[in-house]
Order: structure tokens, then C-alpha cells, then sequence
């Protein structure tokens, strides 16, 4: 297959980024890494009539602690987060998820920001920053910059609020301390492919007892979800097995997946049963 005919523009900072974006709204599309939007072009299922490739803007490539908040930019590559270059509970959980990201030359050229804008539901990246709470940073010709919480951000399936003139320039993360543990666990058909069902959990203890957590699912809906039963229910407890299991079996009944033809609604509700020990324990 061929792309349809389209203009190509490379615009050599930001500002002609943002400039092309504002006059040709939604008939552009941004290309950082392509994994995602080149097969989409291929297949003639987008056929934007201008690409304007950001790949060479410089300042959306770097990863940076900005007090309690972890800045990731929009062009880090899926690769460079497989070993960050950071310690603790924030690193081991972006690690174990980059590695669960397509095949290792999809990794070498996707990125973190691609990932996002594009919003496929079983997404790794979809699913950490609504996990976390994360910030995504946006910015446009018109307004310098705004940010929109990971609860606002994800609309539907391929869908998000970032306008057809912003660009997503970095996400924020909260930053873990050492009193959090994570954990992340995924099944898909082959390794590389989607998600069926990933679960991803961040979970503060205070002596040995819970006094936070995050727990989040991709593959379940038309977006990534948390699931607040089952945070609720591991809150106070120590995370001992039978403790896990109650919590696993809340979000099992929290969940109200859709069937398709990689699972019944049943089989993903258990997945998520037997997802959510996993990545507790």
C-alpha cells in the first residue's frame, strides 16, 4: 500500500511548527517517530493533505527531574526509557513498561509523545500517565503553553483534547519517592503486539500499611482507566497475599470491557483479575 498524496514540511524550530499547525489546522498531521501514523497513511485510513515532521526540533528530546516532577519530552524515544538513567520506583516502572512497547526497532524510532497524542486504549504510555496523574504539556501559535491532566486528556479510542493547532511538547510525571512501590503487567497474543490487558500500580506504604495507591487499565474501554475500587480496597492493608486477592476481585467486577475478536468481555475481566496480583505482588 501507498499513502495518499500529501505536502511535506520540515520545520526547523518550534515556532514554524506551531506557525504550519495554526494555518492548516486539521488537515496536518505531526510525524515524530511514524510507527503509528505512517501504517495508518499506508493504509489509507488517514490521509492527512500535510505532514509536518518535528523530528529535528530541538528541546523535545530530553528527560529532566524538575522538583517533584519528572519531564519527559515528546520526542524521547521509547528506547531511552528501557534503562532511564534514573533509580527508584518512577525508573523500575517506566523500564518494565518501555520494554513492553512493540519490537525493539519500533522502539528505536516511536516515541513517548507519539504514543500519547496518538491515544490507542492498550497503549503502555496511555495507560502509565493516566495511572500516575500525569500532566501533558501542550503548546500553540495562539496560546504559549497549557496543560491538561491525564484525566481530561484521553477522549475516546485515537482520541484526545489536544486541538488540531497544539503540539504536545512534554509529559510530567510525579515523581515516586522510596516509600512507593510499582508494578506492571501485561498480556497481549505475541510479544510486540498490543495490549489485551496491561495493568500498571504505584502504591505508597508508611510501616509496612498502604496509604496510597494508583492502579490503572488499558485494554478495557475506549480509554485507559483507574480503577478506584480497587485502589480503596488495598488502603490499609499490608499487601499480603489474601489482601491482593480481594482488590483483584474488586476490579475484576470494576471493569466494563467490550468483546472482540482478541477476547470476550469475560476473558478480559479475568485478565485484569489475574493481571492486577501480578503487578501488586
Amino acid at each position: 500500500m501507498k499513502p495518499a498524496i500529501f505536502h511535506y514540511e520540515r520545520p526547523h524550530d518550534i515556532e514554524e511548527a506551531l506557525d504550519l499547525l495554526a494555518e492548516h489546522g486539521d488537515e496536518a498531521k505531526l510525524l515524530a517517530g511514524g510507527q503509528s501514523l505512517v501504517p495508518m497513511m499506508n493504509f489509507r485510513l488517514a490521509r492527512p493533505a500535510i505532514i509536518i515532521d518535528i523530528g529535528a526540533l530541538a528541546g523535545l528530546n530530553q528527560v529532566t527531574l524538575e522538583g517533584d516532577r519528572l519531564s519527559i519530552g515528546a520526542r524521547v524515544r521509547h528506547c531511552e526509557l528501557e534503562r532511564p538513567g534514573f533509580a527508584g520506583p518512577l525508573g523500575s516502572l517506566l523500564a518494565r513498561a518501555a520494554r513492553q512497547v512493540g519490537h525493539a526497532p519500533i522502539r528505536f524510532r516511536g516515541t513517548f509523545g507519539g504514543s500519547i497524542a496518538h491515544a490507542d486504549p492498550a497503549a503502555e504510555w496511555c495507560l502509565l500517565v493516566r495511572t500516575l496523574d500525569a500532566d501533558v504539556v501542550v503548546a500553540s501559535a495562539r496560546e504559549a503553553e497549557r496543560t491538561i491532566a491525564a484525566a481530561d486528556l484521553f477522549e475516546m479510542t485515537f482520541m484526545t483534547s489536544i486541538a488540531d493547532d497544539e503540539l504536545l511538547t512534554e509529559v510530567r510525571l510525579p515523581w515516586l519517592t522510596d516509600d512507593w512501590t510499582t508494578g506492571f503487567a501485561e498480556f497481549s497474543r505475541r510479544a510486540g503486539d498490543f495490549a489485551v490487558v496491561a495493568i500498571a500500580s504505584a502504591v505508597r506504604l508508611d510501616g509496612g500499611r498502604v496509604v496510597e495507591a494508583k492502579i490503572g487499565a488499558a485494554g478495557v474501554g475506549t480509554i485507559p482507566v483507574r480503577l478506584p475500587h480497587a485502589e480503596a480496597a488495598i488502603i490499609g492493608g499490608s499487601l499480603d497475599p489474601a489482601e491482593v486477592e480481594m482488590a483483584a476481585e474488586v476490579a475484576r467486577a470494576e471493569v466494563d470491557p467490550s468483546g472482540d475478536i482478541h477476547g470476550s468481555a469475560d476473558y478480559r475481566r479475568d485478565l485484569v483479575q489475574a493481571l492486577i496480583r501480578r503487578a501488586l505482588l
